[in-house]
C-alpha cells in the first residue's frame, strides 16, 4: 500500500528541513512526498529543490500563479499516486511511526475511509507545548456530525479512491478546506481515531493558518457546515428548519448549540462506546 504525503508550500523553505527530516525517519518505507509550490519566490523554490535533491520519492510541482490553499491542496490530491494520502504542512513534522500506524488501520479495517490522530502544539523551534486534547473517536454514520467542535484533526489520512467518489475538495475555499474534505469523506464510510500523538504543529508568525485567518475561519467553516447539511438533505436540526440559502455563521452555529448540552454529550458518549465494542 503506497502512501502519498502531500505538502502545500508557500515561502516556508527556512522551516522545511524539520518536515523533510521527519519524512526520512518514517518506519514505513513505501511512500512518496508530493510538493506543490504556490508561486513562492524563486529563492524559496530553489531552497526546497536543494533539500530534496537526489531523492526520487520527492516530487516537486509549481502552480503557474498564486492560487490559494483550496486549489493547491485539491491539485495535490490529483497529483498523488498513492493509495492513502495525508497532508503535512511544510513548517510542521510527523512522528516516525505516523505513516505506519495509519497504513495499519487501512490495511486491517476495510470500512475505514479516514484515520486521524492527535497533534502536539509546538513553539517556533518545534519544541512541544501541549497536545490537542479535543481529538477523540467520533460517532460514525451520524448525519448530524459536523466536526464542531473540532475532534477530527492532524494527522488526517484518507483513501484516495474513496475521495474520488466525493464531490472532492472545494478549490474556492481559502480557509476550512480541510474541514470540507473531512466531512465529505465522513459521508462515505467510517472514520477511525488513532489514539497517539503523531503530528507536530508549529506555531509561528508565518504559519499559513495562524496569521489573519482566524478572524475569517468561522465564516468559512460555517459555509462548509451549511453545504454539508444541504448535501445530506437535512431539512431541520433539533426541530429548527434549515434555511434554503446560507444565512450566515451566527445562525448556522446556533443550530448546533444543542450538541454542547450535557444530555446530548452523554448520549453521544454511550453511542461511541458501543461503536468501539463492535468495530
Amino acid at each position: 500500500m503506497k502512501f502519498s504525503i502531500l505538502i502545500a508550500h508557500y515561502n516556508n523553505a527556512s522551516l522545511f528541513k524539520d518536515c523533510y527530516s521527519s519524512l526520512l525517519a518514517q518506519t514505513y518505507k513505501n511512500w512518496e512526498a508530493v510538493i506543490l509550490d504556490d508561486a513562492s519566490s524563486e529563492d524559496e523554490k530553489e531552497q526546497i529543490k536543494a533539500i530534496i535533491a537526489g531523492d526520487e520519492r520527492f516530487k516537486f510541482f509549481e502552480n503557474e500563479k498564486n492560487s490559494g490553499v483550496g486549489i493547491t491542496k485539491s491539485t495535490l490530491i490529483e497529483l498523488a499516486s498513492g493509495d492513502i494520502c495525508g497532508f503535512v504542512d511544510p513548517d510542521d513534522a510527523i512522528l516516525p511511526e505516523a505513516v505506519e500506524k495509519a497504513v495499519k488501520v487501512f490495511t486491517q479495517k476495510k470500512n475505514v475511509v479516514l484515520a486521524y490522530s492527535r497533534f502536539m502544539s509546538c513553539d517556533k523551534d518545534l519544541k512541544p507545548i501541549a497536545p490537542f486534547r479535543s481529538a477523540m473517536q467520533v460517532q460514525n454514520r451520524d448525519p448530524y456530525f459536523f466536526n464542531y467542535p473540532i475532534q477530527i484533526a492532524h494527522f488526517v489520512t484518507f483513501r484516495k479512491d474513496i475521495y474520488e467518489q466525493t464531490e472532492k475538495m472545494n478549490p474556492e475555499l481559502k480557509i476550512s478546506e480541510d474541514q470540507d474534505l473531512y466531512l465529505k469523506l465522513y459521508e462515505k464510510g467510517d472514520v477511525y481515531f488513532i489514539d497517539d500523538t503523531n503530528y507536530l504543529y508549529r506555531t509561528h508568525q508565518g504559519g499559513i493558518s495562524q496569521n489573519n485567518n482566524k478572524s475569517k475561519s468561522y465564516e468559512y467553516f460555517s459555509t462548509v457546515v451549511f453545504n454539508a447539511m444541504k448535501r445530506r438533505n437535512i431539512k431541520s436540526i433539533n426541530g429548527v428548519k434549515i434555511p434554503e440559502t446560507y444565512p450566515g455563521q451566527e445562525q448556522i452555529f446556533k443550530l448546533l448549540e444543542y450538541q454542547n448540552s450535557v444530555p446530548y454529550r452523554i448520549k453521544r458518549k454511550i453511542s461511541i462506546t458501543l461503536q468501539k465494542l463492535f468495530r
